[in-house]
């Protein structure tokens, strides 16, 4: 069995975990960030870094004493290096490169979106190859995973990721800081055929989404409606429709990925996978599972404890990778910025 101490810290999230082979979460310690960016109504970089500072020791030393974990019987350190707030992945890969050094273990470097792209086989019983929707704060991009470390991107956002789209709308109804949880649960209270918003792309037959005609839209409602008359019923019209917009823009895409994975796959179970934050978005996830159903796919997401950044998924991936005998040397570099879409990621 195979035993990995991973640590994730690329943006509001600092979080430790223990994961196995055994597909066991031993601990898996998340310390939200929220409270210090609310008031900012967005993630401030240099806050966040000395936020995962302040925290690191902490949940280390939870591990070790509220748990007892001894270090010496962890196989590996893996660690977030990228893609993320810079500032934040450098903390991270600091720490774990400070105890891979200290303990002569191996040392892992993930990168944060194969952890959202391989939750859900820790969670599920699922092979590869399957199709992949990533919804987050920053990344919005469709991939068929063929493998640990191998991925083909056939879509992505050529504006705001859907993440950032619903923290920007939920600001423009002064709403707070994060928007997801926040419009989800407005819109359930809402006419979501109150108002119409374009769906941007929806003619076109490829993967590709585009979010800033629908905010742009969404805040011209609000200034046409003026703020003396935006009522909480107003409100919850208003998340109500960009939330049905935005499903049906999902699902003209995944429509499209959908034949892409037949034709790329046609010998591979159908699976569809969605993952990230934005999948813990109970409307979302129904609304593309019935989606799922019309064209014969098995759906698939990871649970929403699971859905956020946290360290479980990227223990998970480095297992998966330490596995191949895919480990790394104390001398790579964190990176803000990388695609998955290659068969090593790093280079």
């Amino acid at each position: 069995m195979i035993k990995i101490l991973a640590i994730e810290t690329s943006c509001d999230e600092t979080s430790v975990a223990l994961v196995t082979s055994r597909k066991e979460i031993i601990i898996n310690e998340v310390i939200s960030q929220i409270s210090d960016h609310k008031k900012y109504g967005g993630v401030v970089p240099e806050v966040a870094s000395r936020s995962h500072l302040n925290y690191l020791d902490s949940l280390l030393d939870k591990v070790k004493d509220h748990y007892g974990i001894n270090f010496s019987t962890i196989d590996a350190i893996a660690v977030t290096a990228g893609p993320g707030l810079i500032g934040g992945v450098m903390v991270g890969v600091m720490y774990a490169k400070a105890i891979a050094a200290s303990l002569d273990k191996p040392i892992i470097a993930v990168n944060h979106l194969e952890g959202h792209a391989l939750t859900v086989r820790l969670t599920s019983d699922i092979e590869y190859p399957f199709l992949l929707l990533l919804l987050s704060g920053g990344h919005t991009q469709f991939l068929l995973v063929e493998d640990v470390g191998k991925y083909k991107k056939i879509g992505t956002t050529i504006d705001d990721a859907l993440g950032e789209a619903f923290d920007k709308v939920a600001k423009m109804l002064g709403l707070g800081y994060p928007g997801g949880p926040i419009i989800e649960k407005k819109a359930q209270k809402g006419n979501p055929d109150a108002f119409s918003f374009p769906k941007s792309l929806c003619n076109r037959k490829d993967c590709n989404f585009s979010f800033s005609g629908l905010k742009t839209a969404v805040k011209r409602t609000v200034e046409q409606v003026g703020k003396e008359n935006l009522t909480e019923s107003v409100i919850c019209n208003i998340a109500a429709s960009f939330q049905k917009t935005v499903v049906e823009i999902l699902k003209n895409k995944l429509s499209n990925a959908i034949e892409i994975f037949i034709k790329e796959m046609p010998d591979n179970k159908k699976a569809f996978v969605l993952s990230g934050g934005v999948a813990a978005n109970q409307y979302i996830r129904t609304k593309l599972q019935n989606l799922c159903i019309k064209h014969d796919f098995k759906f698939y997401a990871p649970p929403i404890e699971l859905c956020g950044d946290n360290a479980a998924m990227i223990g998970w991936a480095a297992i998966e990778r330490f596995e191949k005998g895919l480990t790394d040397d104390l001398s790579f570099k964190p990176y803000s910025r990388k695609s998955l879409d290659s068969t090593d990621f790093r280079n």
